[in-house]
């Protein structure tokens, strides 16, 4: 009965792990292009240099979605 609770605990954290840390980089992600292109139809010169800070911003910000699938794996699979 405990590793019974145990494993629909791990599982729930998991399933609150990713919806959790799913939000975050989605709603920075979101905001972080619709300001570059903002920035790009204001200043059409600048797309390039407005392109590669967003591509890197969004690279850095999915990094936070990434560790809470590896958090994620860790509860699924190490408590077994």
């Amino acid at each position: 009965m405990e590793t019974a609770i145990v494993k629909a605990a791990c599982a729930l954290g998991a399933g609150l792990c990713m919806g959790i840390g799913a939000i975050g980089p989605a709603l920075g992600e979101g905001n972080a292009v619709g300001k570059a292109l903002e920035g790009m139809a204001r200043q059409p010169e600048a797309a390039g240099n407005l392109r590669t800070n967003m591509i890197l911003g969004c690279a850095i910000t999915e990094s936070t979605g990434i560790y809470s699938l590896v958090v994620a794996l860790l509860l699924l699979f190490l408590f077994r």
